[in-house]
């Protein structure tokens, strides 16, 4: 089934949407693709009314040698299969000027994040503007970051979600490709973090996305089968609409 084009119907349809696909995203992951020692949560974000965050956590107490061995596949032996990959080494030495960095001692930390962009986040200059931010601040912190931007961009956006969050990284190069106005975007938030970028159109499928455990290691998030089981929910009035579109 294509990604479909959710600029045909309102925005509570798509937020309806969306507060089912996070949810499968989350029965997925935890029914056996994360390895062990590892959970995803979904988490409402403070001050909004919907839950937009699946946040993915381990035990704090694991030693770094330890955590990488609890799984995942390596860059090294499967690079993800995306179209643009990306070293974001400004915001390597952004975060070496700025970052300033606590902690809390808990035993369960966040590690990673998926994040899917809603008609809300794009509704008005400070809704975005703290979306990105939020993004960026994910990674200079060391938190692993999957994007799904679905909606096209706009004046507040030019280049889409990765190119607003690459650019508020220190990167401002980003070129949307011509004719792909989605936007897929995993990040691995190492000590130079990198991108790995799927540029879509309305009507492509959706491809498995690496989500990072740790700099290097990730996990397949099967989107396309998360997607397609959510849009099943989808009242048949705005199916028709979609499906005409």
């Amino acid at each position: 089934m294509p990604v479909h084009n959710w600029t045909l119907v309102s925005a509570g349809t798509f937020h309806d949407f969306h507060c089912t696909w996070i949810p499968l995203m989350k029965i997925r992951l935890n029914d056996g693709l994360l390895p062990t020692g590892y959970y995803a949560q979904v988490e409402q974000v403070a001050g909004e009314l919907t839950t937009d965050v699946l946040t993915l956590q381990t035990d704090q107490n694991l030693e770094p040698e330890q955590e990488a061995q609890l799984g995942g596949i390596a860059v090294e032996v499967a690079p993800p299969q995306v179209e643009i990959t990306a070293s974001l080494e400004a915001a390597h030495y952004t975060a070496r000027a700025r970052r300033l960095v606590v902690r809390h001692a808990s035993d369960d930390r966040a590690v990673a994040v998926i994040e899917v962009v809603s008609p809300g986040n794009k509704a008005s200059r400070h809704a975005w503007r703290r979306f990105v931010d939020k993004a960026a601040k994910l990674i200079l912190d060391g938190q692993h970051l999957l994007v799904a931007d679905l909606f096209p961009p706009g004046r507040r956006d030019p280049q889409g979600a990765h190119g607003a969050i690459r650019a508020d990284l220190g990167d401002e190069s980003y070129q949307m490709p011509v004719g792909k106005p989605l936007t897929l975007a995993a990040y691995d938030a190492g000590d130079v973090p990198r991108a790995y970028v799927q540029p879509l159109s309305p009507g492509d499928a959706l491809p498995p996305m690496p989500l990072f455990l740790t700099p290097g290691t990730y996990v397949l998030v099967p989107l396309e089968e998360t997607y397609q089981a959510a849009y099943r929910s989808v009242p048949q009035r705005w199916r028709a609409v979609l499906e005409k579109g």
